[in-house]
């Protein structure tokens, strides 16, 4: 495919990475996708190019430098995040390995809360995945600027076409072509640059650049054509010069593809097949060339400047426990942080003392001297610091945007089984929740059981394994439990009057609100609307806390009440008898008496559900979804396989995987996630309050 005349590039893996001097020669980069899609084959490569391992693992080999968790080996993906650091081209990169399973997508959600930038990889045959999109609207959210690697180029089925399609039409973003594929499949051989006009190919690990195949001339010159077109008319001087008839060089446009990557405005495409070491050498090019410095990425807005001499401002976004205490990986945003300093935790409001601190590859570390502004690392010392905490100089207090978790949608109720392990199961489910705050444990009222939640049963799962095999506890699981909620339909008013007179002082409150639903996923809000000082104010926050805590149980089938908004609008209080648990205790009446009128309903969490079958069972498969009260949403193909997208709620989605495997004869798969909560049925309702 390729023409012989060529010139050879090998990378000397022995290479002393070069030392970084100034904040400009630094990328925070987090590698991101869909599950399957060869995120952690691509960070193996990367490590393997750049010179930090002298041999590429592989992950179905359950040797994977990055994938380290035996979890993580014995099953075949990636379960927690994990960050090393690689030098190319004078620069360091601190990358970020994250998972792709939507059950632990907090990983990818903190990672990214304290990244600069993100490669996302997408599967060259699947295309853009449901996580994929659940990614690419995270990193929307903290404004992370991306390049995009269209892997798996060389499996059958692979269109790289139809991959930039998908871009625009499901991530709703204008992908700029910055390479196109050599060959196709099992012929794929290498990508053309369309900036420079070179072939690169790949042949025995060695990457050879060489003129374009007579084959793909027009369409190339096609291509660079619209391309030097949509750069130019980003740039006064450029457009100019270029309407005069003066050809940019590549490094003009790769200054005018860096400026709209870094402003939004496009995403750099690129091709490859990570698994036959193909790209990788023009992925991390795009790295160093086109994604931010720590201050450069739209999200730094509002952060503090990256300065190394400005006072001390960090975000802790994740938490390891190990034998001889916690390690607490941060995010320094400004000033330098050394051991044996003694930090603000403007979260908590107390002082920490850093003990010793550690850049990490995987799960080896190698100690630091100082970190600066721009570094991310690990802080060993923290007693009391949590995921998005964040630390500061004490003379210097301030406090950056908290990581979001997501409510999670499945229970399980567990209990030790000996009075040993009685003993460690508490301990160990709190280091678990501080590890994972997408994880909850609570205990239930009614029962006394112990509840954990989550996102999904994989997650659990693997929870639970790390009971039994890192702490050594032995429990016994019920079955897993939908996390259901209930909510208002309609708006009403209330009042209530709490007395109680047994001799001496007694208790009074009386009080008026005006209670509403809230569109989904707003949560609980409150607000006083009293004047004239009818409530005293020292009471008003009694009020809130006994509405919160009569949420806690709705009035339906005792599920938490969310999405909805109370207004204190009128009470009365006396000089002796009231106090603020009067007042709480009286709001607590008052809630439950306005649910109970208010048409309170039970939600139930719905999970958008991919199903990729073969067209031979597409009908059984979508009479099973039916069944399971699946709203079927569209249908398309990939490859000779069709693609089936549906609405499922959570509840009926137990066992599947067991029941399609039959239908497909073991040919098709499913990925779901979490969508949407959404009213259960009548007859769900009334089953839950029976119960």
């Amino acid at each position: 495919m390729c023409a012989a005349q060529s010139r050879k590039i090998r990378m000397n893996s022995a290479t002393t990475p070069p030392v970084v001097t100034t904040p400009r020669a630094l990328r925070n980069i987090g590698v991101i996708a869909h599950v399957d899609a060869g995120k952690t084959t691509t960070t193996e490569r990367i490590l393997y190019r750049t010179g930090k391992i002298h041999r590429a693992r592989e992950v179905h080999e359950g040797a994977a430098t990055m994938d380290y968790d035996p979890q993580e080996r014995a099953r075949g993906i990636t379960i927690q995040s994990a960050a090393t650091t690689v030098f190319w081209r004078d620069t360091q990169i601190n990358l970020i390995d994250t998972p792709g399973h939507i059950d632990f997508n907090i990983e990818v959600n903190r990672s990214l809360r304290v990244l600069d930038g993100a490669v996302v990889v997408f599967d060259g045959v699947a295309g853009v995945e449901p996580q994929t999109e659940t990614n690419w609207r995270l990193a929307d959210k903290y404004g992370v600027p991306r390049v995009a690697f269209v892997n798996k180029l060389d499996r059958v089925g692979a269109d790289f076409a139809r991959v930039v399609q998908m871009m625009k039409d499901r991530l709703g973003v204008r992908p700029l072509v910055l390479q196109w594929p050599v060959g196709a499949e099992s012929a794929f051989e290498g990508v053309v640059d369309l900036l420079s006009g070179e072939a690169l190919c790949w042949h025995d690990g060695v990457m050879q650049v060489q003129p374009v195949p007579s084959e793909l001339q027009a369409t190339v010159h096609q291509l660079r054509a619209e391309l030097v077109e949509q750069l130019v008319e980003r740039d006064d001087a450029l457009l100019s010069a270029y309407l005069a008839g003066q050809a940019p060089t590549p490094e003009q446009l790769r200054g005018v593809v860096r400026a709209g990557t870094l402003s939004g405005d496009f995403v750099p495409v690129l091709a490859g097949a990570a698994f036959k070491n193909k790209g990788v050498e023009p992925l991390l090019d795009a790295i160093v060339h086109y994604l931010p410095a720590p201050g450069e990425a739209r999200g730094a807005e509002g952060q503090p400047a990256s300065d190394p001499q400005a006072p001390l401002t960090a975000l802790a976004f994740k938490v390891s426990s190990e034998a001889h205490g916690a390690m607490v990986f941060v995010r320094v945003y400004s000033g330098r942080l050394r051991p044996g300093q003694s930090v603000l935790n403007a979260s908590t409001g107390r002082r920490e003392r850093v003990s010793r601190l550690y850049e990490v590859h995987a799960d080896r570390r190698e100690e630091r001297d100082e970190l600066q502004a721009g570094d991310i690392a690990g802080v060993v010392g923290l007693k009391d610091t949590l995921t998005g905490h964040t630390l500061c100089d004490p003379a210097h207090p301030v406090v950056l945007e908290q990581i979001t978790v997501p409510e999670p949608v499945i229970d399980v109720a567990i209990e030790p089984r000996t009075q040993v392990d009685q003993q460690q199961l508490g301990k160990a489910l709190q280091v678990l929740v501080r590890e994972d705050p997408s994880l909850r444990l609570r205990q239930d009222a009614e029962s006394g059981q112990t509840l954990l939640s989550g996102m999904g049963e994989l997650q659990l799962d693997v929870a639970l394994e790390k009971l039994r095999t890192r702490f050594q506890v032995e429990v016994t699981v019920g079955a897993p439990q939908v996390a259901y909620r209930e909510t208002f339909t309609r708006p009403v008013r209330v009042s209530h009057v709490h007395k109680k007179q047994t001799g001496g002082p007694g208790q009074f409150a009386a009080l008026t609100f005006e209670m509403a639903p809230l569109p989904r996923g707003e949560g609980i809000r409150f607000e006083s609307r009293v004047v004239g000082g009818a409530i005293p104010r020292e009471f008003i926050p009694a009020v809130e806390a006994g509405v919160r805590r009569a949420a806690l149980d709705g009035v339906v089938a005792g599920y938490p009440c969310v999405d909805f908004e109370v207004a204190l609008v009128d009470g009365s209080a006396h000089d002796r008898d009231s106090s603020a648990l009067a007042f709480e205790l009286a709001a607590a009446a008052a809630w439950r008496e306005g649910a109970a009128q208010a048409g309170s309903v039970v939600l139930e969490p719905v999970m958008a559900v991919e199903v990729v079958a073969p067209q031979a069972c597409l009908g059984d498969c979508i009479g099973d979804l039916n069944r399971r009260r699946g709203v079927i949403r569209g249908q398309d193909s990939r490859g000779n396989a069709i693609v089936v997208d549906a609405h499922v709620p959570l509840q009926e989605m137990f066992g599947y995987i067991g029941e399609l495997r039959a239908l497909s004869s073991g040919r098709a798969h499913y990925a779901m996630q979490f969508d949407h909560y959404a009213v259960a049925p009548a007859a769900v309702a009334a089953r839950l309050a029976r119960a």
